[in-house]
């Protein structure tokens, strides 16, 4: 006690290094606050900002309050009663007055598809009637303009549509629905699930190309000379230095049916009429293991380029055979890079967009166009932000089985 009082500094001097430590923290805090807004910003926001609205959709409950109030003691089985018929009849004519019963068609058909034209007619129609009408008859009115708002269905999916808070589109992207009773089963086709599944093989097998490809070209990289590596690593980098649309536009130029690869074919006899590869998932492959080549070759090349040889030239004097001597001490040695490389390309090609929509055609898309599908053109973006939610819940745990098992922390030299 007496020895750690000796040391004790004096109060202003404690008071001056605490002054100092907290300098340096903030210092350093603003070294990296650039970073870290830009991250926030975009990064964060928008991915907190996807499952926010996957399962938030305000737009029905906004547009018709009054009628969904109406329709909260429904039963669901037989039409509702005629004041909520009027109910929705006025709300429907303030709609079409207000040029937003569009919103309105499009989301119910999401819930039953057909439903827009009914929505849309009916409310051309109910535009031309007067306020004090619609109050007295506006159900009978309803009625007259459609015989479908005389059934239970529509009304169901009117009221489904009109919930704020849902997992919906979490089952609609997971090819489930929702019974009549409360009850999940599953739909009848599974459109989904077969895109999420393709999109997965084709990663793999992306990847799989690109190690196939890329290890070789790095361990000759690695064991040349420096001059040589370097006039290889040009040819490597030099799809970074081409515009991705310029590459993908020509493979296909390559692949397509007069193409320099079906004309090279026939003209040496080895086909009679030129074979489909492009608008196939064959096309979306090729083209993407060309572009995602360098995201394997550069991590094995760094890792390989710190790989000892004298390693395999002491296996070897000690009786090993090169392919032994390679299994058991270089390829172990290499992991690192092969695996850094490998999930590079995997979580890159899962998500990519451009080149399946370019080359890929119908067979060779990706759940990364439906995505952008579902954002551009059908303005479901409850129903994209779902299907980006759930890729991004599988990259992760992808990631997260990855560094588990495979992760550098796990890799044992033999």
């Amino acid at each position: 006690m007496v020895k750690a009082h000796q040391h004790r500094l004096p109060p202003e001097d404690a008071r001056n290094a605490a002054r100092e430590v907290r300098a340096r923290r903030l210092r350093a805090f603003l070294f990296v606050a650039p970073l870290l807004a830009f991250i926030t910003f975009a990064f964060v926001a928008p991915i907190a900002s996807m499952l926010f609205r996957s399962a938030y959709n305000p737009t029905v409950a906004d547009l018709v309050p009054d009628s969904l109030q109406a329709l909260a003691d429904w039963d669901g089985e037989a039409r509702p009663s005629d004041a909520a018929l009027t109910q929705f009849a006025i709300d429907l004519k303030r709609l079409a007055n207000d040029r937003t019963s569009g919103q309105l068609a499009e989301e119910v058909n999401r819930f039953l598809p057909g439903t827009s034209s009914v929505v849309k007619s009916t409310a051309r129609q109910l535009r031309r009637v007067e306020d004090t009408t619609l109050a007295d008859t506006g159900a009978t009115l309803l009625l007259e303009a459609n015989a479908a708002w005389s059934e239970p269905g529509i009304w169901r999916a009117l009221r489904k549509a009109g919930q704020t808070y849902t997992s919906s589109y979490y089952l609609t992207a997971l090819d489930l629905e929702q019974t009549r009773d409360g009850s999940i089963q599953q739909r009848d086709t599974k459109i989904y699930l077969q895109l999420y599944s393709k999109t997965l093989w084709m990663a793999l097998i992306i990847t799989l190309l690109t190690l196939i490809l890329g290890y070789p070209l790095a361990f000759h990289m690695a064991h040349s000379s420096t001059s040589h590596a370097n006039f290889l690593m040009v040819f490597v980098l030099l799809p970074f230095w081409t515009s991705l649309l310029v590459r993908t536009t020509s493979w296909i130029a390559l692949l397509q049916t007069n193409g320099v690869v079906n004309s090279t074919l026939m003209a040496l006899g080895l086909t009679g009429d030129p074979l489909e590869m492009l608008y196939t998932q064959f096309s979306t492959i090729i083209a993407m293991t060309h572009i995602l080549l360098p995201f394997m070759v550069l991590p094995l090349y760094s890792v390989m380029r710190g790989i000892d040889p004298s390693y395999m030239r002491a296996a070897m004097s000690m009786g090993s055979r090169p392919i032994p001597a390679f299994l058991r001490i270089y390829l172990p040695m290499s992991l690192p890079g092969l695996s850094a490389g490998a999930l590079l390309v995997f979580i890159i090609s899962v998500g990519y967009y451009i080149t399946p929509a370019l080359v890929g055609g119908t067979d060779g898309q990706m759940i990364s166009n439906i995505i952008a599908f579902h954002m551009q053109q059908s303005n479901n973006w409850e129903l994209a932000a779902a299907l980006g939610s759930l890729l991004l819940f599988l990259i992760v745990a992808l990631y997260w089985l990855y560094d588990k098992f495979i992760g550098a922390g796990n890799i044992k030299l033999g």
